[in-house]
């Protein structure tokens, strides 16, 4: 699987699950249309969204998606249109959400986040678990081998769903 495109950069740590999504627009648990808040809770989200408004990868500083658990952070991110994000370290909870969504989560050294912030493109390749900005030379990262089956599947419920005809078979075989 490739993700590729433009890069939005806000390379700023500790960027939380309340500037992704503020929690007065979790009034839903249907993930449609929540790209429309999605960076809201900064007070310059909306302008530099608006920098790069086709990116599908998002550069950002340390510990990105800390604060309150909030799956809608993950879903707002998506349903925006980005497919990676890139930075040097997430919250715990957020990896997990990425990862639930679909969404590619990159860990970079922190000493290579200028040049990410500074790069215009990037090609993300995660069967290889490499990536490339602005056609240069790629560089490894590391994926969780389970839940890279999630991004690769298109999140946890079509992966799970996927493993429903070799339960029911190991069960048929079980009760015989």
């Amino acid at each position: 699987m490739i993700v590729q495109g433009r890069i939005l950069a806000i390379p700023r740590a500790n960027i939380d699950t309340d500037q992704i999504i503020p929690a007065h627009h979790l009034t839903s648990i249907d993930e449609a249309g929540m790209g429309q808040y999605c960076m809201s809770g900064m007070p310059d989200g909306p302008a530099l969204l608006a920098r790069v408004p086709d990116a599908a990868i998002l550069v950002t500083g340390e510990n990105f998606g800390c604060g309150s658990s909030r799956e809608h952070a993950a879903w707002a991110l998506r349903d925006r249109g980005f497919r990676a994000v890139v930075a040097p370290s997430f919250a715990r909870i957020f990896l997990e959400n990425a990862y639930n969504n679909a969404i590619v989560p990159v860990v970079i050294d922190p000493s290579a986040l200028d040049a990410f912030a500074a790069a215009a493109w990037a090609v993300i390749d995660v069967d290889n678990e490499t990536i490339a900005i602005d056609g240069g030379e790629p560089l490894r990262f590391a994926l969780d081998a389970l839940r890279k089956a999630f991004i690769t599947g298109g999140g946890f419920l079509p992966f799970m769903a996927s493993k429903i005809d070799a339960v029911r078979a190991w069960e048929a075989a079980w009760h015989t």
